[in-house]
């Protein structure tokens, strides 16, 4: 392979998240959430106004992966697993990789790691463009919860394992 098709399809690795990760999850958490907060037209949402010690305390009580280019953190997953369900929380990419694949690599690492039967996340449903990925990963609507204005939470499961 050409050095121009590495710089053209760099090598993504993703790898257990640590609290020496924090600083850069919250700058890649805050610039991914810059186009979700101009879509709902409020920046007054968690991935915003997270402080990095209150996520430093997120990354001790839940798990996660990164996603690096050539060392740069360009995407987080965080989850949690309980009575056979993955929780997937927040999901953050860089704006600069978004669109190509570092979500879904993300995402898959994630349910592999899972010994749980049933996946679920949500976003918004102003979101369209995190929907259609989810439901591309095999995810389908479970459930919407009206957010009062206007809005809705719109909550997706997979199912990862027969049984």
């Amino acid at each position: 392979m050409t050095e121009e098709q590495d710089r053209a399809h760099p090598e993504i690795v993703i790898s257990p998240i640590s609290d020496d990760d924090a600083g850069e999850v919250l700058t890649v958490q805050r610039a991914a959430f810059v186009s979700e907060a101009a879509i709902y037209g409020s920046v007054d949402m968690p991935p915003l106004t997270q402080t990095l010690s209150e996520l430093e305390a997120e990354l001790r009580s839940e798990s996660g992966l990164t996603a690096r280019i050539d060392g740069r953190l360009v995407g987080a997953i965080r989850y949690v697993e309980r009575d056979g369900l993955l929780l997937i929380g927040r999901i953050a990419i860089a704006p600069d990789v978004q669109g190509e694949g570092v979500g879904r690599l993300l995402l898959e690492s994630a349910e592999k790691s899972s010994e749980a039967a049933v996946a679920e996340l949500f976003t918004g449903s102003l979101s369209e463009a995190n929907i259609r990925l989810y439901e591309a990963c095999g995810y389908e609507e479970h459930e919407r919860v009206p957010d009062g204005d206007g809005t809705e939470q719109v909550f997706l499961r997979k199912n990862l394992r027969a049984g």
